[in-house]
């Protein structure tokens, strides 16, 4: 946990109290004007920005209060924290009336008046720039030339670099780093401050003799508390400055000149000073993720999704798919709904007959899957379409499963791709072939079927499969099971262990349904969506549940992790659509696919969608769990770092002088070997051990209920720590650093796991994360045993093992559909533990699913080592 006592809250208190005038001024207009930029009647950003095409007599007032205004308040959290240092010490060498003067005069007005010049008559653009970070640059600029003149390089391996060039180098990196940064714009302040810091612009600052005159006549420093006088001596009600514009040590260039003198002693008083800093960084971290991820709703964090692969053309060719078709559609689902209660083979052998009937290639593949003494068994039938003007070397894939995944008979969806089949034959224009996929359930069948099509299955358990076609470029599935009409459709784009498939897919047709065929859409169960801030963060929220769990909820889950873009479409709501409309919709998309030169490739894949046309890309959401991983590694190598180290105090001298030399004495630094057998066997131990529980719940016999075995194993987990950590200290008896080197592999290791599974998989490393923050502060509590074990129930309540627990009960309460795919919404708890657990075991054996590995190879050999460590 965070040592409190090592926050010196009284230096900060008084660094915040003795802030000069100008600069609380300063700070207070930045927080004032954010809060009025948050309502939405008047456009402040509009009224205040730069912008360059809009500049005159009557807009000069621009260039004064651009710096002023921020875009949100990420925006001027992170210029206030840079600004308020530098800003105060300029104050405190200047004073406040020179201050004003030029912040106010020509250090603003120049870089902006040059700004507006070279973006109107050089680059002919209008790029509108706002924020405190030309005056964060320019001060830096102004330090960079006053390091220069008392050190001029400081030396990179065998390199000597001018001290100058470093504010110009915090642009290029600002530039690179954060987006929407304005290079031109800290360019401009840049040089504005090279030029003051040489002295070129001195003749433009106030006469001193006038700012003296001022301050006697109005008694400025008897009136207004943190006003600093002309001759920077003076400090307004309280007394005499500690720094003075001669002091090297009241500005960055003095601190600069001590680095450069003796960098070994500032080095090590650098570390010492932040040695106990890191549990306050991760904190920091901590918050700055999660609060990271409750902005992304916002408008400025997110933006409209749009078309990116312009060939697709949705909504652009008109559909034919109607009149007499709706007599075969009936024809047809007489015809399926005659085979309900039949056999799987004999519903194929009536389904290959209509193939056949139609002049299509028919092939049919058997599978058989063992999961949680478990066996799912099943045959598939497929058809192929050949195009006429194609040479069989892509396809598109229909796919209509007779049950989904809630297990409901999919007698309308059936229908409709059979009558579409049957349609697409009679027309010439398909340049790609197409496929139908018949597989009796939605979850392994399809399975099966892909991995065959790849040549990736197991042919012990999946057979291969006759006849192929050729690269698969998109994927479309039909869950229809209702008999009424609809009111619009439901877009299920999730895949297995939260892959995407291309945006573009769902943009496609979402503006067919809405621009073409007049039917409402949603996605992730929000079927009465009003785009506010709740339902926004509810459906982004939804979508990475999904996509932590991993698990497949559609047929078309499968095809994703082949790089196969698919979505499964399902009619909702009671409302005045039909069959042929929903056929209508499968053929426009069909068509866009079909229009296709090249696999779907220019938008994004990595994404969390607010709603159906609004949505965060992977650059502007990754942070949140990369903030969240890196408080992991940093505490670690901190500990790390701390380990190799012990205090030593220096002798105290004898005499009079004791108590002086005692008072005096401090801290040098110690070098100590490192005890790492005990450490590293205890880790390495316990990371392995996670392989037990994984092994045992995705093997277990048929004859053993996996819910009661879950609950022996959770109770297990929570006696184990205490367990090994009795074992430790009556055998080994481990030593703080011990301790510390503990802390620091196992947070090492979940820091890396976690920050590598972001890239791949952000909602899950996200959730798994933020529940295991708790064990950023682990530490033993030898002297505070109470606080040790209070502290242990709170990782108790945090076991793995009670989190499935407590999320099965809490997922059997959710109302409607969405119970998360997996089947718990009107079961009871215990049955909802039963049912995770196989899904589990299914995933993990069938979809190639490593949401299990994550849990009991990341998670819970973190929670265990930490909960080892808190007991010690």
């Amino acid at each position: 946990m965070p040592n409190v006592q090592s926050f010196s809250s009284l230096r900060a208190r008084s660094y915040v109290f003795r802030l000069p005038l100008f600069t609380r001024l300063m700070v207070l207009a930045i927080v004032v004007l954010w809060l009025v930029g948050i309502q939405s009647a008047w456009d402040l950003r509009k009224w205040g920005a730069l912008i360059p095409n809009e500049m005159n007599f009557f807009t000069a007032y621009r260039m004064n209060t651009f710096p002023l205004i921020h875009l949100n308040l990420l925006h001027a959290l992170l210029n206030l924290l840079a600004l308020t240092p530098l800003l105060e010490r300029f104050e405190s060498e200047y004073g406040t009336l020179t201050s004003a003067a030029m912040f106010f005069g020509p250090l603003t007005t120049i870089p902006a008046i040059a700004y507006v010049i070279l973006e109107r008559v050089i680059f002919r653009v209008n790029t509108p720039v706002m924020g405190a970070s030309m005056w964060v640059f320019l001060l830096l600029s102004v330090e960079a030339m006053r390091t220069y003149k008392i050190n001029p390089y400081f030396v990179i391996g065998t390199v000597q670099v001018p001290t100058w060039t470093t504010p110009l180098v915090m642009a290029f990196v600002t530039a690179a780093l954060i987006p929407s940064t304005s290079f031109l714009g800290h360019l401009c302040g840049i040089c504005t401050g090279y030029l003051f810091g040489l002295g070129y612009l001195k003749f433009i600052a106030p006469p001193e003799k006038i700012l003296r005159w001022i301050e006697g006549k109005l008694n400025l420093l008897g009136r207004l508390p943190h006003y600093v006088s002309v001759d920077q001596k003076t400090y307004g009600r309280f007394g005499v400055l500690p720094q003075s514009s001669n002091s090297g040590s009241a500005n960055l260039s003095g601190l600069l000149t001590t680095w450069y003198d003796q960098p070994r002693r500032s080095l090590w008083a650098a570390a010492r000073s932040c040695r106990r800093r890191p549990p306050y960084i991760s904190l920091l971290l901590i918050v700055v993720g999660v609060a990271w991820l409750f902005m992304l709703p916002l408008n400025d964090y997110s933006r409209r999704t749009y078309i990116s692969e312009n060939a697709l053309l949705p909504g652009q060719v008109h559909t034919y798919f109607g009149g007499s078709d709706q007599n075969v559609l009936r024809a047809y689902r007489h015809e399926v709904g005659a085979l309900e209660n039949k056999t799987n083979t004999e519903v194929n052998d009536k389904l290959e007959h209509m193939f056949r009937s139609m002049g299509l290639k028919v092939g049919r593949q058997n599978y058989t899957y063992t999961t949680s003494g478990n066996t799912v068994a099943g045959e598939n039938v497929y058809a192929i379409l050949q195009a006429p003007r194609g040479d069989a070397t892509e396809a598109i894939v229909l796919v209509a499963a007779w049950r989904n995944v809630k297990g409901e008979f999919n007698r309308n969806g059936l229908a409709v791709a059979l009558a579409l089949t049957r349609y697409f034959k009679r027309w010439s224009l398909w340049s790609k072939d197409i496929i139908l996929v018949v597989p009796p359930d939605s979850r392994a069948g399809t399975q099966a079927w892909v991995d065959a099509y790849h040549d990736s299955h197991d042919s012990r358990r999946v057979a291969d499969l006759p006849i192929k076609s050729g690269a698969l470029q998109g994927a479309l599935a039909i869950d229809y099971p209702q008999e009424e009409r609809f009111e619009g459709v439901h877009i299920v784009y999730d895949g297995i262990n939260g892959q995407l498939p291309n945006l573009d897919l769902i943009n496609s047709v979402t503006n067919i349904a809405s621009g073409q065929m007049g039917m409402g859409s949603s996605i992730q169960h929000m079927f009465h969506h009003n785009d506010q801030y709740r339902d926004r963060l509810t459906c982004m929220l939804r979508g990475m549940v999904n996509q932590g769990l991993g698990h497949a909820v559609g047929p078309h889950s499968s095809f994703i992790p082949y790089h196969v873009d698919a979505i499964t479409i399902q009619p909702v709501g009671q409302g005045w659509h039909d069959e042929m409309g929903l056929g209508r919709l499968v053929e426009g998309t069909f068509r866009s696919l079909n229009n296709l030169l090249e696999h779907l490739h220019q938008s994004f894949f990595f994404y969390l969608l607010m709603q159906k046309e609004r949505f965060v890309s992977i650059g502007t959401y990754l942070p949140s769990a990369m903030l969240i991983a890196a408080n992991f590694t940093i505490t670690a190598i901190a500990l790390w770092v701390k380990t190799g180290y012990a205090p030593k105090t220096k002798e105290k001298k004898e005499g009079a002088d004791a108590k002086k030399a005692d008072q005096k004495s401090e801290e040098t630094p110690a070098a100590v070997e490192r005890e790492l057998y005990l450490p590293l066997s205890l880790v390495t131990g316990c990371q392995f051990l996670g392989f037990v529980p994984l092994f045992v719940f995705n093997h277990a016999p048929a004859s053993v209920t996996l819910g009661p075995l879950f609950v022996v194993v959770t109770l297990l987990s929570l006696v184990l720590p205490h367990s090994l950590s009795f074992f430790l200290v009556t055998t080994y008896k481990p030593t703080h650093q011990q301790y510390q080197l503990i802390t620091s592999f196992f947070l090492l290791l979940l820091g890396m796991f976690l920050s590598t599974l972001a890239t791949l998989n952000f909602s899950l490393a996200f959730l798994v994360g933020l529940l295991a923050t708790p064990l950023t502060f682990v530490r033993p509590f030898p002297k505070m045993p109470a606080a040790g074990y209070a502290y242990s129930a709170l990782l108790s309540v945090l076991n793995p093992g009670v989190v499935v627990l407590s999320a099965a009960v809490a997922a059997t309460t959710l109302q409607g559909s969405s119970g998360l795919g997996l089947g718990v919404v009107g079961v009871t708890p215990w049955e909802a533990v039963q049912k995770v657990l196989e899904e589990g075991a299914f995933g993990w054996g069938v979809w190639g699913m490593y949401t299990p590995l994550i849990f009991w190879c990341v998670w819970f050999p973190a929670w265990v080592v930490g909960s080892v460590v808190v007991l010690g």
